[in-house]
């Protein structure tokens, strides 16, 4: 199983690299497979060494993250052998780099207070399910619908409120979703892509390492490494006060709070997509007025027992 931490910036790039090498059959990349049972799955060392031109004694130490200062010219060869698109072999430049400059403080987690205005600004949103979530998924603030969207969500204390624990520890996640398969590898490919890059950040670690206890689905997508999921402009809920409804969906980084996003559903009015919308938003309980999570209030996951 995949740990949830590094012991050096070298040691993301090269999880990354096994795990695309692994995950690569011959066949994609032009090899001829001769008879008989192969033990290694996807690519062998050698074969994506001689592939990108380069020694396997080199291929090796990057792999086992003892080679933390591969040339550009380096990672653009392993990204043509392993044909990784523009999203994979942006994030193996990230990686390198990053394990090129480690260090073993993490940085500071971003800001968890939601600015005031955000606030009206998700209030006008109505009767739009909105909310803001941080890099980690952590529900930050919503309106009436932004939560009631999400099935059960509500009954968790708000400190536990998180998207991705949400989609994989919830009862409710599997029926609400129709395209829960789908929709889970997005959320991991997301958080493995900030993980590669803040891999001691706290407030990732600790959600990371609680799913990998908790999740046999979340560990098999976390040991995958995908770093890029297909996202969808429309969603479907089937929800268990409002019926079926499909919504579009969007979301955008806050300008002046790093890490935080708003995300917002919107439906065609007169279409019984944008009633279900309105009767969702007119059954929610309306907010308390609850503080927002700061550096004072962390998240359960990052609670010392």
């Amino acid at each position: 199983m995949a740990s949830a931490q590094s012991s050096g910036g070298g040691t993301e790039l090269g999880q990354f690299l096994r795990a695309r090498r692994t995950q690569t059959r011959p066949d994609q990349v032009g090899l001829t497979v001769g008879p008989g049972l192969r033990r290694t799955p996807g690519l062998r060392r050698e074969e994506l060494a001689t592939l990108a031109g380069m020694s396997i004694d080199y291929y090796v130490r990057m792999e086992r993250g003892k080679e933390t200062r591969p040339s550009p010219a380096v990672l653009d060869a392993l990204a043509r052998a392993l044909r990784l698109d523009d999203a994979e072999h942006q994030h193996l430049r990230e990686l390198a780099a990053r394990a090129a400059r480690y260090s073993p403080e993490p940085p500071p987690p971003p800001s968890r207070t939601v600015r005031p205005h955000l606030k009206l600004v998700l209030e006008a949103l109505r009767p739009s399910p909105a909310y803001i979530i941080s890099r980690s998924m952590d529900l930050l603030a919503w309106n009436p619908g932004g939560l009631a969207l999400y099935a059960g969500l509500a009954d968790w204390p708000a400190t536990q409120r998180n998207l991705a624990r949400y989609f994989f520890l919830h009862p409710t996640a599997r029926t609400l979703f129709p395209d829960w398969d789908e929709l889970v590898r997005g959320c991991v490919a997301r958080l493995r892509s900030l993980a590669g890059t803040a891999p001691d950040a706290p407030d990732l670690t600790h959600l990371v390492g609680e799913l990998l206890l908790k999740s046999p689905d979340f560990a098999k997508l976390w040991e995958r490494y995908d770093v890029v999921g297909r996202k969808r402009i429309q969603k479907t809920f089937h929800h268990p006060q409002v019926g079926v409804l499909t919504l579009s969906g969007q979301s955008m980084n806050l300008e002046g709070t790093p890490g935080q996003r708003l995300g917002v559903y919107t439906a065609e009015p007169g279409t019984p997509d944008h009633d279900a919308m309105l009767l969702l938003d007119a059954i929610a309980p309306e907010p308390a007025r609850h503080r927002d999570m700061t550096s004072e209030q962390q998240p359960h996951s990052q609670r010392r027992p």
